[in-house]
């Protein structure tokens, strides 16, 4: 199936297959100040009516969101007064409370917010659409218990928000443990085939120990995020190919992360694991014959599979592709002469290879530890905010 131009690109990219679901990548409290912000002639033209009315609806194309301590930190600080007066009220109802914990509530009621935002959506479709993913503490990567009490509390703030948890083995395992109770996970800081295949082997456990258990499933979901455009960003990739003498442009680090996408979705295809795949950290490109592309969507078309845009990319795609026909092509090969370039370098190789990492050294992945210690940065922004706030 192909879908020739009509007025909304997004809505036809997620005509291409009935598993393939668009997202939100960042705070749904920043959704009608992302609209008002758009050029007025595409507004008029309807383009970026994505749902009809401005905000998001049992029809919206846009199914979910995914947020994490960044983009958390920027809705705070695009309505600094708002989260202030937050803090007084927690820190002035419960004198004494420990900064990390007034820091806590704040963050997961950032959360709670936009996933009210999306309740429309989650009881129109039964509980199947409409969650938020809410990040459990990025300095906690190794502390399965710290995660799991997290993940609790974030789930029990409203019955759409859906945990995110690291790629580590750890909160690989906390997947399983989550799962058998029923509570929705998202695994982020995702970089390799290996660590999204034990994703989807952790989800399916889960599952069958809640089968015998007879947990309700009726709010659960398990995603997997690979992180196209971080995996692509760190220094390793082409460090590697400079050392091999391997010249890479913007169109080979593209495909590197969809390679790594393409083969990983095959896997869980053919081996039907209860989890879903999502592409996340889009980035654009490549200019090819002096045209603007979107590889990171435009190459994972038709997958059964949540892509997560950035507010960014999202204008870009329903500016751009508005004239362009799109096709499905996850499961096209990936260029010959590009992968065997790829595969020369040790980084790409243990990425795509199914056992390219071993689960106790997920957490020592470049590309891990990098974005951790950005996460790790804004979470702390966070508590130098409730720190400035509390009475």
């Amino acid at each position: 199936m192909s879908t020739t131009p009509q007025e909304n690109p997004v809505a036809r990219l997620a005509a291409l297959h009935h598993g393939t679901e668009i997202w939100w990548d960042t705070s749904p409290l920043l959704y009608q100040r992302w609209l008002a912000a758009q050029d007025t002639a595409l507004s008029a033209a309807g383009l970026f009516h994505l749902d009809g009315t401005g905000d998001f609806q049992a029809n919206s194309v846009l199914q979910g969101a995914t947020t994490n301590q960044p983009l958390t930190w920027q809705a705070i600080e695009a309505d600094p007064q708002r989260w202030q007066a937050f803090a007084v009220r927690e820190s002035a109802r419960e004198p004494g409370l420990p900064l990390r914990e007034l820091a806590w509530r704040l963050f997961v009621q950032v959360a709670a917010e936009g996933a009210d935002r999306l309740q429309p959506i989650f009881t129109a479709s039964g509980y199947r659409y409409g969650y938020l993913c809410c990040q459990v503490d990025p300095r906690d990567l190794t502390d399965m218990d710290a995660m799991l009490a997290q993940a609790r509390r974030i789930h029990a703030a409203r019955p759409n928000l859906m945990v995110k948890l690291p790629g580590t083995q750890e909160g690989i395992e906390a997947v399983r443990i989550l799962t058998a109770e029923g509570i929705p996970t998202n695994v982020t800081l995702g970089f390799t085939v290996a660590q999204l295949v034990a994703v989807g082997e952790a989800a399916q456990a889960g599952l069958e120990e809640a089968r015998r258990r007879g947990t309700s499933l009726d709010h659960w979901r398990s995603c997997a995020v690979m992180m196209l455009g971080r995996y692509e960003d760190a220094p390793p990739l082409a460090a590697e190919a400079a050392a091999a003498g391997i010249a890479l442009d913007e169109a080979d680090l593209r495909w590197a992360g969809i390679a790594i996408f393409r083969r990983a979705h095959r896997l869980f295809q053919e081996r039907r694991y209860p989890t879903r795949l999502m592409a996340a950290s889009l980035r654009p490109g490549p200019v090819v014959d002096g045209v603007a592309h979107l590889w990171h969507l435009e190459q994972l078309a038709g997958a059964a599979a949540v892509l997560t845009v950035f507010p960014n990319i999202l204008a870009a795609f329903l500016r751009d592709y508005q004239d362009r026909p799109l096709e499905p092509r996850i499961a096209e090969p990936v260029p010959a002469p590009v992968l065997d370039r790829l595969l020369r370098l040790p980084y790409f190789a243990a990425a795509y290879a199914e056992d390219g990492l071993a689960p106790q050294d997920f957490v020592h992945h470049p590309a891990l530890r990098i974005t951790a210690a950005a996460f790790a940065e804004a979470m702390d922004r966070v508590e130098a905010f409730a720190a400035a706030h509390r009475s």
